[in-house]
């Protein structure tokens, strides 16, 4: 199960960190601060997703077991936090790009606006959190079998 869970994990960390690369370079990120809410939940996203892995290779090469309720338990409250944050990240920075690409055509009068990267890097963060919804309705079934 962990090594499935920490492949899973290494791609939300690969995830992440498109997403936030994307966004990064676009040009004027810094005059569009309505996408700092996903960058800021995409890195700590990106922080607890590579902390789980670490701890995954770390168990694997001691060859500890983390099936402990209370570790578990962790795990689902923080999965369930962070997909909480990443869902609200990608809906709001969704809606705020719906409204500059088709409702007031800013980004065709604003040509120096990247919005196609706008775009793919809020689809990254909605891959992102159905990976973490995945993980954590995983995480809570473990911690309802013990």
């Amino acid at each position: 199960m962990f090594r499935f869970d920490g492949v899973e994990r290494m791609v939300k960390v690969e995830k992440k960190c498109t997403a936030i690369i994307v966004i990064l370079c676009s040009f004027d990120i810094l005059y569009v601060l309505c996408f700092s809410y996903l960058i800021a939940s995409m890195g700590l996203q990106l922080l607890w997703s590579f902390g789980l892995a670490c701890l995954d290779v770390y168990a694997l090469r001691r060859k500890r077991d983390l099936q402990n309720p209370v570790l578990v338990s962790l795990f689902v409250v923080g999965d369930w936090v962070t997909a909480m944050l990443s869902l609200a990240a990608a809906c709001s920075s969704a809606g705020v790009i719906v409204l500059y690409a088709r409702d007031l055509d800013f980004c065709r009068v604003q040509t120096r606006l990247p919005c196609n990267q706008f775009e793919i890097s809020i689809i990254l963060a909605f891959i992102t959190w159905v990976l973490v919804a995945m993980s954590s309705h995983v995480m809570f079934w473990i911690l309802a079998s013990f």
